[in-house]
């Protein structure tokens, strides 16, 4: 296997060389904020989608210089990450965190990032093949407030839903908030089909500014589907025609079955299709 190469704080380095202390931010606290980035062909994707959400998600946590890692600073480091590691297709992680000392309290609000590649083989976002077998973590629910929309560094509620998963032998599953209406899942934003609308979660429901959904959702209008962002009571998992996922690395995601409930793949496919042909235009 190649040596991979990972870049810290604009350093790049392999990917088995420790860098980072114990009294690093993110590990003690969760202190920061990440990005979850697709390359196809040498492109980063929606780069500028990637990068508006990004910089709000660092004023929100009242990181300084948050203007500097801009759009051009991604395409810039992933140019060089995807050139350093001999491959035009990957997945790359950009966490974002505060560098600083302190307890709870920074002394601080300096920031540092790493930036973690993985490459892939599929030149295109990729249709599962086998629909995902899905149910409710019901044990902890997601809160809502003005962090719920941002990928933080704070994901206990999403490992607690992949021991779920795990144990329950599934390959996703459905989170819910507060109010005990659907969220999102493990990784991704989720799309429901019902008497030909798809409906998705609002944001204030509590559920990530996936770039995917954005994405997707547009996709949708432009082919004359509509789509409705709304609060949504999981019973309609019971009677929905198709459900699937979407997130910027995988692409969409089409659920097979929940409970007993099986569904259809039909606009998942279309709409999979749809992203793979803008890709290829970009």
């Amino acid at each position: 296997m190649a040596l991979l190469f990972f870049n810290y704080n604009g350093e790049i380095i392999p990917a088995e060389q420790q860098v980072l202390q114990l009294n690093n931010r993110a590990f003690r606290y969760g202190d920061g904020i990440f990005e979850s980035m697709r390359m196809i062909k040498g492109q980063l994707q929606f780069a500028s989608l990637h990068a508006k959400r990004l910089q709000s998600g660092m004023k929100a946590l009242k990181l300084e210089n948050y203007s500097a890692l801009d759009i051009d600073f991604l395409k810039e480091k992933a140019k060089e990450l995807a050139t350093r590691n001999k491959a035009k297709n990957g997945r790359m992680r950009l966490t974002v965190f505060r560098d600083a000392g302190g307890l709870y309290t920074p002394t601080d609000n300096k920031l540092a990032y790493a930036i973690e590649w993985e490459t892939l083989q599929d030149q295109q976002y990729t249709l599962n093949q086998r629909g995902l077998i899905m149910n409710v973590f019901e044990d902890i629910s997601k809160p809502i407030n003005s962090l719920s929309n941002l990928k933080t560094c704070n994901s206990l509620t999403y490992v607690l839903a992949g021991v779920h998963k795990q144990r329950n032998r599934l390959d996703d599953a459905f989170i819910l908030n507060q109010n005990g209406f659907l969220c999102e899942s493990i990784s991704s934003n989720i799309f429901i089909k019902y008497n030909g609308t798809l409906y998705t979660p609002a944001l204030s429901e509590g559920c990530i500014k996936g770039v995917m959904r954005q994405v997707v959702i547009e996709l949708a209008l432009k082919n004359s589907i509509p789509v409705t962002e709304a609060q949504i009571n999981p019973q309609i998992l019971n009677e929905a025609d198709e459900v699937f996922l979407t997130n910027a690395t995988r692409g969409i995601q089409w659920v097979l079955g929940f409970n007993r409930k099986r569904y259809f793949y039909e606009t998942s496919r279309l709409l999979s299709a749809k992203l793979n042909e803008q890709v290829n235009e970009v």
